[in-house]
């Protein structure tokens, strides 16, 4: 990671990350529109249907299971680019999405939000269908607060992560003078 940093530009790098820290750490807040949200809400109902060929219970959870796997599947392919800078923005969107999904756990018992379906019949309420399922509805709130929690630890994590790599990028400079591993033409670097 510190051989990645070295040479490459943090000056545009940290203000983007800031902007994104600011949008993935939203929904651990407040409900509401968020950068990522669009792409969480797609997971979501793509989960959905992917489940729908392993019976009820798997339909039904694979939304949420979805909206998890997309963030950290993306985490994946640019850790495998070693994209450093890249995982701690993974980490920004798994956060958001997890933010997203506590406010839909929370709201198992009380069933007060307007939910989307491509159902004619409408859609049930996921989290109070798979909590009840498990006898577990009145822990809602609990496991909200839990999702939210693990949310705020990706945040920090991926903030240190990204601090880190901010520091390698200032202060480590490449072996050859042959320029930025970020100016034009100089192609991938390992």
């Amino acid at each position: 990671m510190r051989e990645w940093s070295a040479g490459r530009s943090w000056h545009w790098r940290a203000p983007l990350f800031l902007v994104l820290l600011w949008q993935g750490a939203k929904p651990l807040r407040e409900m509401g529109g968020h950068l990522f949200a669009g792409i969480t809400f797609g997971a979501h109902e793509f989960g959905h249907l992917f489940f729908t060929f392993f019976g009820e219970w798997w339909s039904i959870a694979g939304g949420s299971v979805m909206q998890l796997l997309i963030p950290i599947g993306a985490a994946a392919v640019v850790a495998r680019a070693r994209d450093w800078f890249g995982v701690a923005v993974c980490g920004l969107f798994l956060a958001s999405s997890l933010g997203d999904l506590s406010w839909y756990i929370a709201d198992a018992r009380a069933m007060e939000l307007d939910l989307v379906s491509f159902s004619p019949d409408g859609g049930g309420h996921d989290w109070n269908y798979l909590l009840g399922r498990a006898g577990r509805l009145g822990s809602d709130l609990g496991l909200a607060r839990f999702t939210r929690f693990v949310g705020w630890c990706l945040v920090l994590a991926s903030t240190l992560f990204a601090a880190r790599l901010f520091w390698w990028m200032a202060t480590e400079r490449t072996p050859t003078s042959s320029g930025s591993a970020d100016a034009p033409g100089a192609g991938p670097s390992t």
